[in-house]
């Protein structure tokens, strides 16, 4: 199986084309196939680059930006630098990596945020998949207030539960949020793309997208535990939680 696996690898047509082309892996043609229909990143733009090892995002992006734009990454895994990008390894959640970037940006909003980042695999698919939901969340709330008006934001997420319900509470920040599937995918891969485009500032007030995340989820999964109106002897209506037996 394992033979099978690396044989087929090896006659990846993309990954030929990413070797041919000086590219790191065969996701960055994602990225350009990405960048080819949204238009996302323009010349001296800022960008952070979120799970950027191994370093394939970030010299696509460095080729999008141009001499006067600025590429950050970051990823829990060092790779080989990347000329004219700046790659931090760290946890994006954590507060001493998100303090390096805040250092590095120096007061600059970013224009568009791209993330390739997944959770390490455990073999279990609602235990991988919740982590991952979670972790696109995580670095939302982290991001958000730093990208600018009309930015954009693309990160890969996974078919699944939890799909609609990251979707719903990303969508009030941005005016157009949409899935895509670039064709240097994998046949075989449940990865989707998620495409939020036009970043509304004054949308983001005080909000924790995971939380909102984490309700919406909540409320799908235990659809018995549902809001109901009490009536009371009063002028006025109360609303509370009602588990149904």
């Amino acid at each position: 199986m394992a033979d099978h696996w690396i044989e087929n690898h090896k006659r990846d047509s993309w990954r030929r084309q990413a070797k041919a082309s000086g590219y790191r892996a065969r996701s960055a043609f994602k990225l350009l196939q990405i960048q080819e229909k949204f238009k996302l990143v323009r010349e001296g733009d800022v960008v952070l680059d979120v799970g950027c090892h191994p370093g394939g995002w970030a010299q696509v992006a460095v080729e999008l930006v141009g001499d006067e734009g600025t590429v950050i990454g970051v990823d829990l895994e060092s790779c080989q630098p990347v000329e004219g990008a700046l790659l931090l390894v760290g946890d994006i959640t954590d507060e001493s990596t998100q303090k390096r970037i805040l250092d590095e940006l120096n007061g600059r909003v970013i224009n568009t945020i791209v993330s390739d980042i997944s959770p390490d695999i455990t073999g279990n698919w609602d235990v991988d998949q919740a982590v991952a939901m979670t972790l696109v969340a995580d670095v939302l709330d982290f991001s958000l207030d730093l990208l600018g008006y009309g930015g954009s934001f693309t990160t890969k997420i996974f078919q699944g539960v939890g799909i609609e319900e990251i979707i719903e509470a990303i969508k009030p920040y941005f005016s157009e949020v949409r899935r895509f599937s670039p064709m240097a995918s994998r046949n075989s891969s449940s990865e989707v793309y998620l495409v939020c485009r036009n970043h509304m500032p004054w949308k983001r007030g005080t909000t924790v997208v995971r939380k909102t995340y984490e309700e919406l989820l909540d409320k799908k999964l235990n659809p018995e535990s549902t809001e109901v109106e009490t009536k009371v002897y009063s002028s006025f209506k109360i609303r509370k939680k009602k588990s149904a037996n």
